[in-house]
């Protein structure tokens, strides 16, 4: 099976609907949930999507994200509507990991599976988007819950 058909492993399955609720749980909601095509991506943006009952059908995928560079998704970002006030990007390491340091000016070794990092912009329009340009607010992932 290729990496791209690849499903949520056991430890998937229990860590995106846990994740999930933490998202929720922050106070925030998608105005577009924005996916990597890979089956398991696809599979934690359902799980994310019925949390926050948006709506299966309204998850945009996009191939360009899966296993896309920082780069490549910074300029996913730069694209979006500026209509859009909070965005869900589901990526791949290591660009996903690297997008955050980049635009943060963090320094977080590695977004974990199931990880969520939520990014601040102060701005009108995605276009202006760059480097160092957001704040990081939010970061989760699973083995901080873990006892």
């Amino acid at each position: 099976m290729s990496d791209h058909d690849r499903p949520l492993n056991k430890r998937g399955q229990l860590d995106a609907p846990f994740m999930a609720e933490k998202l929720k749980e922050s106070g925030i909601a998608p105005d577009l949930i924005l996916s990597s095509t890979a089956v398991r991506t696809m599979e934690f943006a359902n799980i994310i999507s019925d949390k926050f009952n948006y709506g299966r059908e309204n998850i945009i995928s996009s191939r360009d994200l899966y296993l896309a560079s920082d780069s490549e998704i910074i300029h996913s970002i730069r694209e979006l509507d500026d209509k859009l006030n909070t965005v869900f990007i589901l990526a791949h390491n290591p660009g996903i990991t690297f997008a955050v340091n980049k635009l943060c000016g963090s320094s977080i070794d590695n977004m974990p599976t199931s990880g969520i990092a939520g990014i601040e912009f102060d701005t009108v329009s995605w276009k202006k988007v760059k480097s160092g340009s957001g704040k990081l607010f939010l970061f989760e992932y699973p083995k901080k819950y873990y006892t």
